[in-house]
C-alpha cells in the first residue's frame, strides 16, 4: 500500500528488542542473562535516538489516519524510552541471575510499546491495541516476585484491568457507531450531531479505562498494592511508563470531543479527587513503596489538569509533556534509592545522610521534586500546569493543586527527615554489601543519575520550554 514504515522506526525497535531479549535469554545459562539486558537496553536507547529524530520532522497522520506523528509523540517515545532504560538500569540488584530476567526485560519492553502506541495513536480502534499491549504484561511483571503480596496484588491488578479494559472497549464500540469511523478527525466531525448522552457514555467508557492506566480515580485502586508487593523494578516501572502513553492519549482523545458533552468538568473532578485521595491515603504509610504508589495518585491528579483544558490553552501540551519527563525522572530516582538500600520502612532510612550521602541527596532531590519544589523539574511542570488550568477557567481546580501540593509536604518530609538525621537507627544492613556491591551499584548510579535530571530539567527548563511550545505550535 505504499505505507513508510520508517515512521514506526521506535516502535519497531522495541519490539526487535523484546523479542531478540527473550530468545537470547531463553538459550543462555543463567549467570550470562545480561546478554538480554544489553539487548533490552540497547533497543530502549536506539528508539529515544529514533524517538528525538521524529521530532524534527513535520508533523504528519500516517497509516490512513490512525497514527499521528509530531512533537508529542517523539516526545513521549523519548520518555518511555528513557525512563524504561533507567528502569532496566535499577534492576540489575534484583534481577541478575533470577530464573525470570530474561522474560522481565522482554515484558517491560512489550509494555513499554503499548504506551508508545496509545501516546500516538489517532483512531480509538488502535488505542484500544495499545491498551491492551501496556496493560497485560504488566500483570505477569508484578506477579513474578512469586510472594504472597505479589500474588494479591497481581490479581487485583488483573481483576481491575480487565474490567476497565472491558469499559474501554464498551466506550470504544459506542463512539465507533455514533461516528460511523473510528479516526479522531472522523469523532471530531461526526458527533457534532449525535446524542450527548450517548456520546457521554462513550467517553466515560474509554476514559474509565485510561484511568486505569494512569493511575486516577476510580482506577487508581490497584497501584499502592502493585508498588508494594510486586518486585521493585516492577513497581518502578509500572507507576511511571504507562501513564505517559495514558495521559498523552486522553489529551488527543478530548481534543477531538465536541463540546456538547461538559468534558471538562469530569476531568477536572477526577482530577481533584485523585490528588486529594492519593495525598491523604499517603499521609498514614510507613512502606515507602506503598507511600510512592498513592503518591503516583495524587500525581496523575496534578497531570489530569492540563488534560482537562486540552484545546482550551497553548500551555496545556507542553506543559503536559514537560511534567511527564520530570515525573519520570523524579519517580524512578526516589524507587532507585529503594533499590539500592534494599530498605522499605520510612525509619529505615535514618542517618542514611552518614552511609550514603549521594542516595540520601539524590532521594532529597526526588522527593522535592514530586512535592514540586524549586529548582526542580515538577516545579516547573506544576508552574506551567497550573497556569494552563487557569487560562483554561479552572480557577477552582489550580486552587484546590496548590492546596495539595503544599499539602503533600507533610509526607514526603516524613521520609526525607530520618535520611538526614545525625542520630543513627538500630543497625541497619550496608548499603552495598561486598557480595552486590556491582549489582547496588547500578541501582545507586541510577538514582543519582535520575536525581542529577529531574534537577537539570528545572534548573535549565528555559532552554527546553522555548523548543517545546514552539513545535507544538506548528
Amino acid at each position: 500500500m505504499g505505507m513508510d514504515f520508517s515512521v514506526l522506526a521506535p516502535e519497531i525497535v522495541v519490539l526487535t528488542g523484546a523479542v531478540t531479549a527473550l530468545l537470547a535469554g531463553s538459550f543462555s545459562p543463567r549467570n550470562k542473562q545480561w546478554i538480554s539486558r544489553l539487548i533490552a537496553a540497547l533497543a530502549v536507547a536506539v528508539g529515544a535516538g529514533f524517538a528525538v529524530a521524529g521530532t524534527l520532522g513535520e508533523p504528519e497522520t500516517v497509516f490512513t489516519g490512525t497514527f499521528a506523528v509530531d512533537t508529542a509523540t517523539g516526545v513521549a517515545r523519548a520518555i518511555i524510552c528513557v525512563a524504561t532504560l533507567l528502569v532496566i538500569s535499577l534492576g540489575g540488584r534484583e534481577l541478575t541471575g533470577t530464573s525470570r530476567e530474561s522474560e522481565t526485560y522482554s515484558l517491560m519492553l512489550l509494555s513499554a510499546l503499548g504506551a508508545m502506541v496509545m501516546s500516538g495513536t489517532s483512531d480509538v480502534l488502535v488505542l484500544a491495541v495499545g491498551y491492551l499491549l501496556a496493560s497485560i504484561p504488566l500483570y505477569a511483571l508484578i506477579g513474578m516476585g512469586r510472594s504472597p503480596h505479589a500474588a494479591e496484588a497481581a490479581l487485583k491488578t488483573y481483576l481491575l484491568g480487565a474490567f476497565f479494559g472491558i469499559a474501554l472497549m464498551l466506550g470504544v464500540a459506542v463512539l465507533y457507531a455514533l461516528a460511523g469511523g473510528s479516526t479522531y478527525e472522523e469523532l471530531s466531525t461526526e458527533l457534532t450531531g449525535a446524542p450527548a448522552a450517548a456520546i457521554a457514555v462513550g467517553l466515560v467508557g474509554v476514559l474509565a479505562g485510561l484511568a486505569f492506566k494512569a493511575g486516577a480515580v476510580p482506577g487508581h485502586f490497584w497501584i499502592p498494592d502493585a508498588a508494594q508487593g510486586a518486585g521493585i523494578t516492577a513497581a518502578t516501572f509500572l507507576t511511571t511508563v504507562p501513564k505517559v502513553g495514558a495521559f498523552i492519549a486522553a489529551y488527543r482523545l478530548l481534543s477531538s470531543m465536541p463540546d456538547t458533552v461538559n468534558w471538562p468538568l469530569l476531568i477536572g473532578l477526577l482530577s481533584a479527587a485523585s490528588m486529594t485521595i492519593g495525598n491523604f491515603a499517603a499521609y498514614f504509610q510507613t512502606d515507602v513503596r506503598r507511600l510512592l504508589g498513592w503518591s503516583t495518585v495524587s500525581q496523575a491528579g496534578y497531570l489530569l489538569i492540563p488534560v482537562a483544558v486540552a484545546g482550551q490553552s497553548a500551555l496545556a501540551l507542553p506543559s503536559l509533556l514537560f511534567y511527564l519527563a520530570a515525573y519520570a525522572a523524579s519517580n524512578v530516582g526516589a524507587f532507585a534509592v529503594v533499590a539500592a538500600t534494599g530498605r522499605h520502612e520510612v525509619e529505615d532510612y535514618r542517618g542514611l545522610i552518614r552511609t550514603a550521602p549521594w542516595l540520601a541527596g539524590a532521594l532529597l532531590i526526588s522527593l522535592l521534586s514530586l512535592v514540586g519544589t524549586p529548582p526542580t523539574a515538577v516545579f516547573v511542570g506544576k508552574l506551567t500546569t497550573f497556569t494552563a488550568g487557569w487560562d483554561g477557567g479552572l480557577t477552582w481546580l489550580v486552587v484546590l493543586a496548590a492546596l495539595n501540593t503544599v499539602a503533600s509536604l507533610f509526607y514526603y518530609l516524613r521520609w526525607i527527615a530520618p535520611a538526614f538525621a545525625r542520630d543513627p537507627a538500630a543497625p541497619r544492613p550496608r548499603v552495598a554489601s561486598d557480595e552486590a556491591s556491582s549489582t547496588r551499584g547500578w541501582a545507586a548510579s541510577t538514582a543519582v543519575v535520575a536525581g542529577a535530571v529531574a534537577l537539570t530539567l528545572g534548573l535549565f527548563a528555559g532552554l527546553f520550554w522555548p523548543w517545546l511550545e514552539g513545535s507544538l505550535a506548528h
